[in-house]
């Protein structure tokens, strides 16, 4: 299998790129100027110029790209036209922020989803099942904004149960024992409902494996030799129709840790979701090629992981 895995980490490195060039290429033919947020209307267009020739903005694309690519290979993904740091301090600010946030959704997705799978698969067609279908039907209508904005507006303005915006509260001193509790009680509500949300998927597959499951001839088989009920559904039943959720199980983390954009605008959360929005809003073109192209490497993690996981899990696949 460590030779497969090697393989496709191989494979990896074309694909990024191409991904790369895409990106950079995409991000350049995208209307307006960097420096848009940054100056006033009334500026003098000398300035601009001067700016523009100084981050080498009016260089020929393919000397950009291979300028990009060669700092990109020794570490320095540029500075951000906006902030005025470097984009891997920046981006490694916000992804702090997104992996705790992203840890917590997934605990709780899961937590969430697999019990009410399970209850509606094992109970099928009962009061339990159609109990948990409204449940994923609700999720699955309601759009996250207006789910989350729900939220904020019930546990937030109306009982203040948890604060609505930002990661930790400004009067605390980082190090302490209230800052880190802060920054963790900054997390419930939004992790709360974004791992609601999430359940979707998760609840029906396991639904659906577990009913799928309940007719196939080796669960009759065992059921006639006389095993416990309990065993046949522990044993058989639930542990492979535990496979599709495990193919999610990759690709919900890098997913996660890509961020959220709906859940971190709406929360103003500092995560790299929002930093990708503000980027794209502000033109901020290094800071936005960087977060494309590290969303691209999740992604391809993600699914190398699933098919790991997978086959662990299941000694007939084998990744290839």
């Amino acid at each position: 299998m460590w030779k497969t895995v090697l393989r496709r980490i191989l494979i990896m490195i074309p694909q990024l790129l191409i991904l790369s060039l895409l990106v950079f290429i995409l991000a350049k033919m995208m209307p307006g100027d960097p420096f848009t947020g940054m100056i006033n209307p009334n500026s003098d267009p000398k300035e601009i110029a001067r700016l523009r020739q100084e981050y080498g903005l009016n260089d020929p694309v393919w000397v950009q790209y291979t300028r990009w690519l060669g700092n990109m290979f020794h570490g320095d993904l540029g500075q951000s036209y906006i902030q005025k740091v470097p984009v891997t301090s920046l981006i490694w600010d916000r992804a702090v922020n997104t992996f705790w946030l992203s840890l917590m959704t997934v605990v709780l997705t899961y937590l969430i989803a697999i019990p009410l799978g399970v209850t509606a698969g094992r109970h099928q067609d009962e009061w339990q099942d159609h109990g948990v279908q409204i449940f994923n039907y609700i999720t699955y209508a309601v759009p996250p904004f207006v789910f989350y904005i729900l939220g904020i507006w019930l546990f937030g303005f109306t009982l203040g149960w948890f604060p609505i915006s930002g990661s930790v509260s400004a009067d605390v001193n980082p190090g302490t024992f209230a800052y880190f509790w802060s920054r963790f009680y900054h997390l419930i509500l939004p992790s709360i409902l974004c791992a609601l949300i999430s359940t979707t998927a998760i609840v029906q597959y396991l639904r659906t494996g577990i009913v799928d499951n309940k007719v196939e001839d080796y669960v009759r088989t065992a059921r006639s030799k006389g095993v416990p009920e309990n065993i046949v559904f522990n044993k058989h039943i639930l542990r492979n129709s535990l496979l599709p959720i495990a193919a999610f199980f990759g690709n919900t983390i890098t997913g996660l840790l890509s961020g959220s954009m709906v859940i971190e605008s709406v929360f103003s959360y500092p995560g790299m979701g929002k930093l990708f929005l503000d980027s794209i809003g502000q033109r901020d073109y290094t800071t936005l090629t960087a977060l494309i192209l590290l969303f691209g490497v999740l992604t391809l993690i993600g699914n190398l992981l699933s098919d790991i996981i997978m086959s662990i899990i299941d000694p007939r696949i084998r990744i290839k």
